[in-house]
């Protein structure tokens, strides 16, 4: 039910990765994974998982017991991109970072699902707000017994692996079965939101996003950071931006001397000039210091709705 990237933080790693994987295999049949590769992050693995927390158990079962520290990218879909260069030619997106210059795109499709729910009565309201929430158009509602009712709507594979299946159990009080088939790609009006840590692009949490949600998911992907970003000797932005365009911004603040201590009294000018040096040494440590993201950061983009 969630399909998301695992690499290895260290590129030569990605052997001993994936022997790991093929041993947790052994134990766990549900784990299913393929190799695929990334620019920024180099080879690793397109792996299914049940669900969030399977995927959770899965890395800790890789760090416990094999010593693996492996980087989770945020579950996606592959999507079809059509340039106004070439109309016809299909570009297919795997990666956010795959996506054309948006200057030059003529359209994006995304595959649709026809998702089946069969859940008790007393719980309608709640998973059609949950489907409703995550662009889904009912199509039909049939009430199978007076307690029991198949809802069917059509829905964005994209919106179902993320965390979809875990809310739907807990609207319903774990009263629903879920159920989907593929329909076919739809045209969708989807941009491509970057994170950019004290100015550089961090292409493992790009994410492709419907307009209607970009603003939203890219404030609460800054606030999310700003809490787990330790804080560093250097002021760190955590901008979240469309294109060129910065839609939000959080700030991870410094940590600082107290430069002034040693002053009793005494004019404000010399107070001044002490924290006027402190701030031109924190402005040359920010142009040559570079921030490390912990594992949690990766993960808690997943969980932007807890």
């Amino acid at each position: 039910m969630v399909f998301a990237g695992l690499y290895p933080v260290d590129t030569e790693e990605y052997e001993e990765l994936r022997a790991s994987m093929e041993k947790l295999q052994l134990n766990d049949a549900s784990l299913v994974f393929q190799a695929e590769s990334s620019a920024a992050l180099g080879f690793g693995f397109r792996c299914g998982f049940l669900g969030m927390l399977h995927l959770e158990i899965i890395q800790e079962r890789l760090e416990r017991e094999f010593n693996m520290t492996v980087i989770t990218t945020v579950p996606n879909v592959s999507y079809h991109a059509f340039t106004r260069k070439d109309p016809d030619e299909i570009v297919i997106l795997n990666n956010p970072t795959d996506l054309p210059d948006p200057s030059g795109l003529d359209r994006v499709e995304e595959p649709y699902i026809k998702a089946s729910i069969i859940t008790k009565s007393d719980f309608v309201g709640n998973v059609m707000s949950l489907c409703i929430e995550k662009r889904g158009q009912i199509t039909s509602q049939t009430y199978l017994t007076p307690e029991r009712v198949e809802l069917t709507f059509d829905m964005p594979l994209a919106e179902i692996v993320f965390d979809f299946y875990d809310r739907l159990k807990t609207v319903s009080k774990g009263y629903a079965s879920f159920d989907y088939s593929p329909i076919g790609m739809r045209v969708s009006k989807l941009v491509r939101v970057d994170v950019l840590l004290n100015g550089q692009t961090v292409d493992a949490l790009s994410a492709l996003i419907h307009v209607d949600n970009s603003v939203n998911i890219g404030k609460k992907m800054c606030s999310k950071l700003k809490e787990l970003i330790p804080r560093q000797q250097f002021d760190i932005p955590i901008q979240a931006a469309i294109g060129a365009k910065i839609i939000s911004r959080e700030t991870v603040k410094a940590v600082r001397k107290d430069v002034t201590a040693k002053c009793y009294g005494g004019d404000i000018s010399r107070k001044r000039k002490l924290l006027e040096n402190q701030k031109k040494g924190k402005k040359r440590m920010r142009q040559v210091g570079n921030v490390e993201i912990p594992q949690e950061a990766f993960m808690a983009v997943l969980k932007l709705n807890d």
